[in-house]
């Protein structure tokens, strides 16, 4: 079992086409609270970001932000109970990774796609051990999951390694199967290469 008393939640800023995303940022954010789980994330008060802080206010939970100086006066959360204003991209990214215990992407734009495969990688090379998912909203995912597959068929990732990325379509199934998550140990190509030379 993997202990999870903080998940990392990437989200887009805007609140997008559908009312259910929004709708889910808000239940995922309330199922936090409800489990006693801190959300690390970006510090916005717009769009998905602010939906899901404001999920987790809302039931008594703790919401963490981490936002850059340069975006903080016009777009931060204002009722956060805990900020961290950084200088780069690469400081949020970071810490926003040191605070958590775990990594969800809701659906989002190419910031989105760009954190949560980050941690992606840093746990495929096993600079954490930590799982990484999607909350995959009205199938908003599944073009993305598809093409995992094919990255797979064209034997540019390992089945291991396209299994760390956990997608379910409700926050309780997700984070349950991210509390069973056990790390993957598949070594990668250069590994093998390596071994043999």
């Amino acid at each position: 079992m993997h202990t999870i008393n903080s998940v990392c939640v990437y989200c887009g800023s805007n609140p997008g086409l559908r009312t259910e995303y929004m709708d889910t940022a808000r239940q995922l954010g309330k199922t936090l609270a409800m489990r006693r789980m801190t959300l690390v994330y970006g510090g916005s008060a717009t769009g998905l970001m602010g939906a899901v802080a404001d999920g987790v206010l809302e039931h008594g939970g703790r919401a963490v932000g981490v936002i850059p100086a340069r975006i903080a006066g016009r777009i931060g959360h204002s009722g956060l109970t805990e900020r961290h204003v950084v200088e780069t991209m690469h400081e949020r990214k970071q810490r926003m990774c040191d605070l958590a215990d775990a990594f969800i992407a809701l659906p989002g734009g190419i910031g989105t796609l760009e954190e949560v495969f980050e941690m992606l990688t840093w746990a495929q090379l096993g600079f954490h051990h930590k799982p990484v998912g999607l909350l995959n909203v009205q199938g908003y995912y599944d073009g993305l999951v598809q093409f995992t597959r094919h990255m797979q068929d064209e034997r540019f990732i390992k089945q291991d390694h396209r299994d760390m990325l956990l997608v379910a379509q409700n926050a309780a199934a997700l984070l349950d199967r991210m509390a069973a998550w056990q790390p993957v140990c598949s070594p990668k190509w250069f590994d093998e290469a390596l071994a043999k030379s």
